[in-house]
């Protein structure tokens, strides 16, 4: 869960429309606290194994656990253009943690952004898509945090520089920036519920305003992440890129398919939530992504690229990457993904394939025991031409993309 967000943006442009009644429009959703009560005392085991296989499914701990691992207790430097924001200890420590909250003051925080105390939360909590969660599974998160181990550990202070460290004009970001909200169709709310706001895949997958909310009628469009982009997740593109649903389920369930690993990102989604849910729920994200069926992709059409560039292009393959992708790109198991069939190689935006060319990726363990070996970075290796090349001849060997990054675009992509 780090989505990298332009909610400062924000802050600037609605500072300067804001008016004195703004901070007094309701900021807080219903929450019965009676019904609450009951449910909180009643099946407690039950309560918290379903807490915990939500807290999994939202992803908690990819934000929340501390630098040396330790679950849930905060201080993980989250880098956002903007500054260092750190997620925050959640274990049921009274003074640095949320053992005082109640269940409503918890609801609260996830589903509105508001701090018990009344501070609002910075948009990396992504309360614009956990706005939607059901109380009864905020409850069941709430019940599971609070039977973990208290750890008394301070969080970090966030220090932006000014006005990024207004929080109260985060009320007008909240006002103006829409919410994900669940279709009505029956049949595909429960995926909906699943993919939109508790996994808040739209966080990464969709784009975003010119003041960081969510372009919702642009779901799945793909998204800017800073240095790397979310590809898109729309029907189209996942079976232009070879998708089938079966793929995209065991994706989520293992980290692997033939389109590569859970790498940079989504890496985090793989260690702390996908692997662990339960099939029916993975079919159900994949059947809402993808819906019955996925339409049919055009065949992909064979991409011109000079010769001398092709060459000097794969001269660099075979020197640095062949020795684990094999000689044809066809992959290592338990080594290296292929790259015949893999998506870094098939996205228009190339910053994914440019980032790890040049910085490498770190051991992969995966699910069921499974493992991708660390990929060295290759900076220091190639030049800023030999990058380039090596670029455009996996684009047009097997990315079915045009050939025509220059070094300008390694340089602005972090070369």
């Amino acid at each position: 869960m780090k989505p990298v967000y332009k909610w400062c943006l924000a802050i600037v442009v609605l500072g300067g429309i804001a008016t004195a009644s703004v901070p007094f429009w309701p900021a807080k959703s219903s929450y019965d606290q009676a019904v609450a009560d009951q449910r909180l005392s009643a099946d407690k085991d039950r309560l918290v194994e379903r807490g915990k296989y939500l807290a999994a499914v939202a992803d908690c701990a990819a934000c929340h656990q501390s630098p040396d691992g330790a679950p849930y207790a905060g201080g993980l430097p989250i880098q956002t253009p903007f500054g260092v924001i750190y997620g925050t200890n959640i274990t049921p420590d009274k003074e640095d943690g949320i053992g005082s909250y109640t269940s409503a003051d918890f609801f609260h925080a996830v589903a509105d952004g508001v701090r018990a105390d009344g501070q609002r939360l910075y948009p990396a909590m992504p309360f614009g898509s956990y706005h939607a969660i059901r109380q009864e599974d905020s409850d069941a998160i709430y019940a599971y945090l609070m039977t973990q181990q208290p750890v008394h550990r301070k969080n970090p202070q966030t220090e932006l520089p000014f006005p990024f460290n207004q929080r109260w004009a985060l009320a007008y970001w909240g006002v103006v920036n829409g919410k994900v909200k669940l279709p009505d169709d029956p049949a595909r709310a429960q995926g909906a519920y699943l993919t939109d706001v508790l996994g808040h895949c739209q966080e990464c997958h969709t784009p975003r305003n010119a003041v960081g909310g969510l372009k919702l009628a642009e779901a799945y469009q793909g998204g800017d992440l800073g240095k790397i982009t979310a590809p898109s997740l729309t029907p189209e593109t996942l079976a232009a890129r070879g998708w089938t649903a079966e793929d995209l389920r065991t994706f989520l369930k293992t980290g692997m398919a033939p389109q590569g690993t859970m790498t940079l990102e989504m890496y985090p989604v793989l260690l702390h939530s996908s692997q662990y849910m339960k099939d029916e729920d993975i079919a159900a994200i994949q059947n809402y992504l993808t819906g019955d069926k996925l339409p049919e992709a055009e065949k992909r059409a064979e991409v011109p690229i000079d010769a001398a560039v092709r060459q000097s292009g794969r001269d660099a393959y075979i020197s640095v990457c062949a020795g684990c992708h094999g000689l044809n790109g066809e992959g290592k198991p338990h080594i290296a993904p292929s790259m015949n069939t893999n998506t870094t190689a098939q996205l228009a935006d190339p910053r994914n394939l440019v980032h790890v060319i040049l910085d490498g990726l770190p051991e992969q363990k995966l699910a069921n025991g499974e493992a991708m070996q660390a990929m060295p970075g290759f900076r220091d290796t190639l030049s800023k031409k030999q990058t380039a090349d090596l670029v455009n001849y996996m684009r047009a060997e097997w990315g079915g993309q045009p050939a025509n990054i220059t070094i300008k675009d390694i340089e602005k992509a972090g070369g």
